[in-house]
């Protein structure tokens, strides 16, 4: 994919709530995530006066804009309390593995809806706005959804359209399908929503029969995706997809979990292939906010997202990194990756080396079979 470069001044938006623990113990995002990105960009010297913008709160009244507010309310009082009772655990999805209660978790949530909704605001004033403590795109309206408790991606979806967008697109790039933006908005006219997501992983819909609506695009990409696949549908599909939405605005959720070496899931990208990707994605529209998403390694997480940023605002990425930078990867643990797991190049780089290979059968067939229902849905349109 050829390289982009912005003309628009990017934004990080974070907060320090992030540092706190969450999730508990043996939970595959009981990890260092948004912090470790911080702190590795602050290492590099890669934030100037105005560009790290602290998140606000979402208040309830904002969370009731999709959330049922009683699933807020629920939320809430098991965070207060620290418990669930076995009715609210059955109706709202709180308080199971996938899901835990932790002290603080009403807080975090509303700040990562807080911190999309943000985001989209300063998108509206021209900014490329980055938040990767956001892409929480399982989360439902009333029920908390692989490890997702709310939905910030809705919300910044919400706010852009709420300001007048009549045009927005949304596209998912994490390894599992995004599945409760899609169910958000399968209805709305204004909005597209793309995802590019590993078949036959959880939560095992985004097939290609899986379209609510003609404005869904599902991309089900074979285990062990390499970038030459990866780049296969999203030059011939995603990108021409966007484009055909003439967007004015563009959300993106950029998922660590795509990248090879994530305990979760067999894809196998380089985060070039990624960081390509999404500024390919924001150059389709004036108003843009990029979203994180899943990702439990945190070398590769930390090493994508630090590197995204710099992309977004026009840094360059050194061939190595600097002995503070490098010291912040080494200091970073995951129960999920074994010591002898962790590449050399985890600890001393951000760019990865161009994960090339074989573009198998199955990524050809999946491309055809997209670009042929489109076609059919085209000319059913035109009667």
């Amino acid at each position: 994919m050829p390289a982009v470069t912005l003309r628009r001044h990017a934004v990080f938006v974070g907060h320090d709530v992030y540092r706190r623990p969450a999730y508990g113990k043996m939970h595959p995002l009981a990890i260092p995530r948004v912090e470790a990105v911080v702190d590795l960009a602050r290492a590099l010297g890669w934030f100037d006066d105005g560009e790290y913008r602290t998140s606000p709160q979402a208040t309830e009244a904002e969370l009731a804009w999709f959330h049922d507010p009683a699933y807020v309310a629920a939320l809430r009082a098991a965070s207060d309390a620290g418990a669930v009772d076995a009715s609210v655990r059955e109706r709202h999805g709180i308080g199971t593995m996938e899901n835990p209660v932790f002290a603080g978790l009403f807080e975090r949530a509303a700040t990562s809806v807080g911190g999309s909704i943000r985001a989209a605001e300063l998108a509206l004033d021209g900014h490329v706005a980055y938040h990767p403590a956001g892409g929480t795109h399982h989360g439902r309206r009333d029920r908390a959804s692989g490890f997702c408790y709310f939905n910030d991606p809705v919300f910044a979806i919400l706010r852009l359209l709420d300001a007048g967008i009549e045009r927005a697109a949304y596209v998912d790039l994490d390894a599992h399908h995004g599945d409760g933006v899609e169910a958000a908005f399968a209805h709305d006219p204004r909005v597209v929503t793309i995802s590019v997501h590993e078949a036959g992983r959880w939560p095992h819909s985004g097939t290609l029969a899986d379209a609510p609506s003609p404005r869904t695009c599902n991309l089900p990409v074979p285990p062990g995706c390499n970038d030459d696949e990866f780049a296969l549908v999203f030059d011939d599909v995603v990108l021409p997809r966007v484009a055909e939405a003439r967007p004015e605005a563009v959300v993106i959720t950029c998922g660590g979990d795509a990248l090879a070496g994530d305990p979760l899931t067999t894809m196998a990208l380089s985060n070039v292939a990624l960081w390509d990707a999404v500024l390919r994605v924001v150059a389709q529209a004036p108003h843009a906010v990029v979203l994180g998403g899943g990702g439990y390694n945190p070398w590769t997480l930390t090493r994508c997202w630090t590197g995204l940023w710099a992309r977004l605002s026009g840094r360059a990425i050194p061939a190595s990194l600097p002995p503070a930078a490098s010291a912040i990867l080494r200091g970073l643990r995951c129960d999920l990756v074994d010591d002898d797991e962790v590449r050399p190049e985890w600890l001393t780089t951000l760019a990865d080396v161009p994960a090339r290979g074989v573009v198998r059968a199955a990524a050809v067939a999946l491309r055809d079979e997209v670009l042929a229902r489109t076609a059919a849905l085209r000319e059913e349109a035109a009667g």
